[in-house]
């Protein structure tokens, strides 16, 4: 009996140890896979850690504190101990835009610094982090700071701004980092850093952002660090869809003083891996909507971007804002199984006014008849708008909208964070689907709510001409790296981006033909768009069957072939069906990929694809279509031309 007891006091002093030290000493936390190590300095002065990968490097992050009520929390404190434990969980999200199911699997490491303190989690392929208070009241939240100090050797794709109060649609720049730190300029989030040599990726952004300001990046004279808008305290309306703020505070946020503050993460992976990852889902938090039957993901007949002028034989009626030309819209999609379409600006008689259409729109009439349809109508509004009308939702349930696009927000402070998440929960509790548009990016509440099927915070082809492969080859891996991006694709007017020309209501899309049906497969929304005239899809039937018929959530995500801001090739699945979508940069005139379809399961298929013609390259157009039977032992060759795609379906 003695030997037992003392056999088992040692194996529990030996599993105390193993999850507890003490202030002095180095800490080694390795993800589940142990190919992921961080070791965390948790002794004064010392309050940091070093992350490597396979034994090499990536980088340091130090000087990570909270400024609360006048004091700092973290910094040079010193913990009192880390205990470490891991954790293995399933996450299967309403709107899954990657895989339906996920498995969660990390290490967990909590340094404890007394009333407050820090969790780590260290992924198979990323290493988070996040502030917990354990505070009486309100507190107020001078600042926050880290310093993030990436290995040499790393290139930086970025998002420049002039301020905190940005649309998030500037084009991506390209710099080494260590030359963008010297800058000491302001980015967005996310920021993707690209090894020079090999292909690691390191993708840094943020999840679970709840009654704080959005997080900006900013160089400094030792690495990266963290930039966040103080709060509004006063502000004014100015015009219909913006404000003036009158008073801004010394802090960023007043919050409560227990709470979890939100994840800082940084992905390590590879190219193919930005596409798989899901970091921000499963730092997220979980749903709190009971009854999800209702949310709807799907597509959405758009008519700002096409000017909303149908027109060809069929047409025998004046267009504009009035119920001819939407009913025109929702029998385009009824014909092609497209769940809405979007009433954007213009179908209300006053901005101003959410409640009052213009006459001509017979807007109780149209709602009815996109039901007998099966079409459901979204209206959009203006931020400022929905915020001095907030019984709007429960009005537009009554009428039968299915959902609301919201707009021109362009800020990223706790207000404007804090006005996100009472308009979703306002929707839910009325059954209504959420857009927003002039929106900032991704930030975790679209899977508490999942209403909230996507943001804008893109370069999108709304921006015409200034919308270019180039650019656009960088969203995979860096926007919607992070969540769901409204982009607004489909043009079928297409162009080379050198030799664009066009404007509302005859508006282009840079890209071949092959290249925005593509889109529809590569990029992720919960709502999609088809940005062009339904008499354009008309005249391109195959064309508008193909993307009608992709769906805007996945079971599974397959990255085939990479190369961040240059080609990708991708295979996702809904129940037995694969679709491929593959888009390059204008780097070269032609590219050719050999793709390996192991991934499909046992028995013959049906390849169904839309290539770039021979004279892609010169004429955007040119597309053909061919069919070909296939297996998982088959190998297919894929032609790109420059600005080019490759849309396909297995069945």
């Amino acid at each position: 009996m003695k030997n037992l007891f003392k056999s088992t006091l040692v194996l529990l002093l030996v599993a105390f140890a193993s999850v507890t030290a003490t202030a002095a000493d180095p800490v080694k936390i390795t993800s589940p896979d142990k190919k992921i190590t961080v070791e965390l300095q948790t002794a004064k002065g010392e309050f940091g850690w070093t992350v490597s990968k396979e034994g090499k490097k990536v980088y340091s992050i130090n000087d990570i504190r909270l400024s609360v009520n006048g004091k700092t929390l973290g910094g040079k404190a010193a913990a009192k101990g880390v205990k470490q434990k891991s954790v293995s969980e399933t996450i299967k999200p309403v709107v899954p835009l990657k895989f339906s199911t996920i498995e969660n699997n990390y290490t967990e490491a909590v340094v404890n610094f007394g009333s407050y303190s820090v969790e780590l989690r260290v992924m198979d392929n990323a290493v988070a982090y996040r502030f917990v208070t354990n505070m009486k009241g309100e507190i107020i939240v001078d600042n926050e700071y880290f310093t993030m100090v990436p290995a040499e050797g790393f290139d930086a794709h970025f998002q420049h701004c002039n301020s905190f109060n940005t649309s998030y649609e500037g084009h991506y720049q390209h710099k080494e980092a260590a030359n963008w730190i010297r800058d000491n300029r302001l980015a967005t989030l996310p920021m993707l850093l690209s090894a020079k040599e090999g292909d690691t990726q390191l993708l840094i952004g943020e999840s679970d952002v709840d009654d704080y300001p959005r997080l900006f990046l900013k160089g400094n004279r030792k690495g990266i660090s963290a930039a966040l808008p103080k709060a509004p305290v006063t502000w004014e309306p100015w015009g219909d869809r913006g404000e003036i703020i009158t008073e801004e505070g010394y802090y960023i946020a007043k919050t409560q003083g227990k709470r979890t503050f939100p994840w800082r993460f940084v992905v390590i992976t590879d190219s193919k891996g930005i596409i798989e990852q899901t970091v921000p889902v499963q730092l997220a938090r979980k749903n709190i909507i009971k009854d999800t039957e209702w949310i709807k993901p799907g597509q959405v007949s758009w008519e700002w971007w096409n000017g909303a002028v149908p027109y060809g034989p069929e047409v025998d009626f004046r267009a504009g804002n009035n119920y001819d030309t939407y009913a025109y819209f929702i029998d385009f999609a009824a014909k092609y199984g497209i769940e809405y379409i979007l009433l954007d600006e213009g179908w209300a008689k006053d901005t101003r006014d959410p409640y009052t259409a213009k006459p001509d729109m017979q807007l109780e009439k149209l709602i009815k008849y996109g039901k007998e349809k099966g079409v459901g109508l979204i209206i959009w509004l203006p931020w400022l708008t929905v915020e001095l009308n907030f019984d709007l939702f429960k009005k537009y349930a009554e009428w039968g909208v299915a959902g609301v696009k919201i707009d021109f927000m362009e800020h990223s402070d706790q207000w404007m964070v804090n006005f996100y998440k009472r308009v979703v929960e306002e929707a839910a509790k009325h059954k209504l689907l959420v857009d927003m548009h002039g929106s900032f990016t991704p930030m975790g509440l679209e899977y508490e709510y999942p209403n909230f099927l996507s943001y804008e915070g893109v370069l999108g082809l709304e921006q015409m001409g200034g919308c270019r492969p180039d650019n656009t080859l960088y969203l995979p891996f860096i926007r919607n790296a992070v969540g769901a991006a409204d982009f607004t694709p489909g043009g079928m007017n297409n162009r080379q981006p050198d030799n664009y020309h066009g404007s509302r209501p005859t508006a282009a899309a840079s890209g071949t033909r092959a290249f925005q049906m593509a889109l529809y497969v590569v990029l992720e929304s919960g709502i999609q768009m088809l940005a062009d005239n339904p008499a354009e899809y008309y005249k391109n039937d195959d064309c508008t069957r193909y993307i009608a018929s992709v769906p805007t959530t996945w079971d599974e995500t397959r990255a085939l072939v990479t190369e961040v801001g240059k080609y990708i090739i991708v295979a996702k699945r809904k129940g037995d069906k694969w679709f491929i979508g593959g888009i390059c940069n204008g780097d070269e005139r032609e590219r050719t990929f050999e793709v390996k379809l192991d991934f499909l399961g046992d028995g013959e298929r049906k390849l169904t694809a839309f290539k770039d013609g021979v004279n892609a390259d010169i004429q955007a157009m040119h597309y053909n279509k061919v069919e070909q039977k296939v297996n998982k032992n088959s190998t297919i060759k894929i032609k790109m031309v420059k600005n080019g795609g490759y849309a396909a379906v297995i069945e």
